[in-house]
């Protein structure tokens, strides 16, 4: 059975009326997460968390389940947020704290273009929303994940969702079309 809130794409639940004050960016690599967290906290005006920054340690060095468990939870608990970031396993910390939920599911040939785009921009460097002393990668274990992730990871965040409770607001956006009327939308919409 198809999730309630991913037909039609972009469309909020009912009774979400309020701002937008803890949004989640999720999705698979390449999608833009990292560009709509910016442009979203740009227009609403809340402060932006890439988890990237965040999780990895210099040399690609992951942060300890414990500790990061422990580093999301103190995050979700702020006020008001965008945060951006995959990380499919913390998901339980993060979804039931967002008040908005922004999938972005996008063709998984454009996600690796994308990719190899971005590690071509960036080859050598640490691109600004990655945590110091991670310069841009990409290898083939990374870019077979980017293309499993429509079989892999999709289908349990969008059973995670699906059981979010109606006052989330999830938004399934699946074209730039979608994600830059999304975009619009919130610029539009007043702010508290």
């Amino acid at each position: 059975m198809a999730p309630a809130f991913s037909s039609p794409p972009g469309r909020p639940r009912a009774g979400t009326a309020a701002p937008m004050r803890r949004v989640l960016v999720i999705g698979n690599a390449g999608t833009g997460k990292t560009t709509l967290a910016v442009r979203l906290g740009e227009a609403l005006g809340l402060p932006v968390i890439h988890l990237d920054a965040l999780y990895r340690k210099p040399g690609w060095q992951s942060t300890p389940r414990d500790e990061w468990r422990a580093t999301l939870s103190d995050l979700v608990e702020r006020d008001a947020w965008v945060m951006d970031g995959n990380y499919h396993s913390s998901l339980d910390v993060r979804l039931p704290e967002a008040d908005t939920v922004v999938l972005l599911d996008l063709p998984r040939r454009f996600c690796i273009w994308r990719v190899i785009t971005r590690w071509l921009t960036h080859i050598g460097r640490t691109r600004p929303d990655m945590a110091p002393g991670c310069p841009e990668r990409v290898d083939w274990e990374f870019l077979r994940w980017i293309w499993g992730y429509p079989r892999t990871a999709l289908p349990d965040i969008l059973w995670q969702l699906d059981a979010l409770p109606d006052t989330t607001r999830v938004h399934h956006l699946r074209s730039r079309r979608e994600i830059d009327r999304f975009l619009a939308a919130a610029r539009a919409a007043p702010h508290a």
